[in-house]
């Protein structure tokens, strides 16, 4: 399936904060697809193997007791005082220790970091690792008897339409273990993060489940189940228009589960890189400071190439300063976002094809990722 650009507009990522709400940027909405796998990880078995219930709104019950001693409340606390709070899910059980996968977001600058389970116990957790661009973190945890761990199932395998609930912990602790239900609305959606206010086109791009369950500050880090209790997605972001309403949006759980035994070990996830330091074409169309780059007519995406950096795969290829990246693997980069979302797809040390434009005229060459540091 083709990807479909489909939209612009403005959507955060949330935390909620004590005195407001953390937010990243999200620019940016596509439709599209990729063959994302599918392995299951974790937590008590596959969807084939669980007790089915029904799939009606008064269903939900029987799966909302099933898991919800699994879902936690986050606290980020830093110097001393609790500065955001989200959720997070009990996802595996190792002897007398329990796995908690949150959002990094919600762990971001923090000193130190609790859990508060189902029955208002609040618990020393140790992040173990993290990372921005995935916006998954790991928490291990001593276990209590009350805790359980959750199943984990293929999203691949939900249906549009189908009734999907959340559990989390909106506007933080007063509220903490609500429950609300929706569909799943779309899936596929491509949607471009900047973490910072810096970034007009956003620094890189998620492919997320989209649902029209309730979902507010604090909702972060949390499990978006399917009608059987098992989590399909990580809530992360929803859009924020004063004109939309239900637009949340999950990280698919095999692209969280696909970098666990990294994060787990506290290692740092090692990203490609091309080697190249670079200014979107779209961003150079309206900026004085890059007037000197010649972006042939009609030309109104992709990177422009501003410097390569030594040592990389960059240096040894045919990249120069002032061409215009246009594919990556036959793949089309609209911008920065978009190229690390085509690049992430692979490994230090992986070939790849780079389109180029110089001149006017199409070229390509091989690229060699180098590893980032």
């Amino acid at each position: 399936m083709k990807h479909e650009r489909i939209k612009e507009f403005v959507l955060i990522i949330i935390a909620f904060l004590v005195g407001g709400v953390s937010t990243y940027f999200i620019i940016g909405e596509k439709i599209g697809s990729t063959n994302t796998s599918t392995s299951i990880v974790g937590g008590g078995g596959s969807a084939e193997n669980c007790t089915k219930v029904a799939v009606d709104e008064s269903g939900i019950s029987d799966s909302v007791e099933k898991v919800y001693d699994g879902v936690l409340m986050v606290r980020n606390y830093q110097k001393d005082q609790v500065a955001s709070t989200g959720t997070g899910f009990v996802y595996k059980i190792d002897g007398d220790d329990a796995y908690v996968m949150t959002n990094q977001h919600v762990v971001e600058g923090a000193d130190r970091v609790t859990v508060i389970d189902s029955k208002d116990q609040e618990i020393e957790g140790e992040v173990l690792g993290g990372d921005t661009y995935v916006d998954i973190a790991i928490i291990k945890i001593k276990k209590t008897d009350d805790i359980i761990a959750l199943t984990l199932a293929s999203s691949e395998n939900a249906k549009l339409g189908d009734l999907v609930f959340t559990i989390g912990c909106p506007l933080g602790y007063d509220y903490r273990g609500s429950v609300s239900t929706g569909h799943l609305a779309g899936k596929d959606r491509m949607v471009t993060v900047s973490t910072s206010n810096n970034s007009s086109s956003g620094d890189w791009v998620m492919e997320v489940l989209q649902t029209d369950a309730a979902i507010n500050p604090g909702n972060s880090g949390g499990p978006l189940f399917n009608v059987n209790g098992e989590v399909i997605g990580i809530i992360s972001m929803k859009l924020v228009q004063t004109e939309v309403e239900g637009m949340g949006f999950a990280i698919p759980i095999e692209y969280a589960t696909s970098k666990l035994e990294t994060l787990e070990k506290g290692e740092t996830i090692e990203w490609p890189l091309l080697g190249v330091q670079m200014v979107n074409v779209s961003d150079a169309l309206n900026s004085y400071r890059y007037s000197n780059y010649n972006i042939p007519e009609g030309v109104e995406s992709g990177v422009i190439v501003v410097g390569i950096e030594k040592g990389t795969g960059a240096e040894h290829s045919d990249l120069q300063e002032g061409d215009i990246i246009a594919k990556i693997n036959d793949e089309e980069v609209e911008n920065s976002a978009y190229l690390r979302y085509e690049l992430y797809k692979y490994s230090p040390g992986d070939k790849i094809t780079v389109t180029y434009l110089r001149d006017g005229k199409e070229h390509t060459t091989q690229v060699t990722l180098s590893k980032s540091e």
